[in-house]
C-alpha cells in the first residue's frame, strides 16, 4: 500500500497536497503514450504520486514502468504544475492539490502491458489525434487547456 493511501486510511477524503511526476513516453515516431484509467474513465498519462524517500524521477520512471511495463532513456524536465487548475476529486470523493512534475522521454525496453490494477488499456497516440477524454490534468499538461 502506498504513502498516500495510508494517509488516506487516517484522514478520509479531506484535501491532501500530494508530491507526484507524470511522463510524456514518446515511442520511435514520436507518438505519446497514454493509459486508460480505471477509476475516472479517461485517458491520461502515466503519472502517480511519491513514495518517501523516492526521488521525482523515480517516480515517473516507476509510475511508468507500474502502469505500462516500459521503460525510457533520459528524462527531459518539461514543467512543474501547481495551484488551482492541479485541484482535482477523484470518483470515490478523495481530494487533492497536486504538485505534479512532468517529463518527456523516449521509450527504450519493457514489453506493452495493456492492463493494471489503475488501467484497462495503454496505447500510443498522434499528438494531434488524441483520444477523448482526456483527464483534466492531461489535458492541461499536454493541450495547455
Amino acid at each position: 500500500m502506498g504513502y498516500v493511501l495510508k494517509l488516506r486510511k487516517l484522514i478520509g477524503h479531506q484535501p491532501l497536497v500530494v508530491a507526484g511526476a507524470a511522463i510524456i513516453a514518446q515511442n520511435s515516431t514520436g507518438k505519446v503514450l497514454l493509459v486508460y484509467r480505471t477509476d475516472n474513465h479517461c485517458w491520461g498519462l502515466p503519472a502517480g504520486s511519491t513514495e518517501p524517500g523516492e526521488t521525482v524521477q523515480q517516480t515517473a520512471r516507476r509510475e511508468l514502468q507500474e502502469e505500462t511495463g516500459l521503460t525510457v532513456g533520459a528524462l527531459t524536465l518539461i514543467d512543474v504544475f501547481s495551484g488551482p487548475k492541479m485541484h482535482y476529486q477523484y470518483p470515490n470523493g478523495d481530494v487533492i492539490d497536486s504538485v505534479t512534475t512532468l517529463y518527456r522521454a523516449n521509450t527504450t525496453g519493457g514489453e506493452l502491458v495493456q492492463a493494471t490494477d489503475e488501467t484497462s488499456t495503454a496505447s500510443f497516440f498522434d499528438l494531434n489525434d488524441l483520444p477523448t477524454p482526456l483527464t483534466p490534468l492531461t489535458k492541461w499538461m499536454l493541450l495547455g487547456e
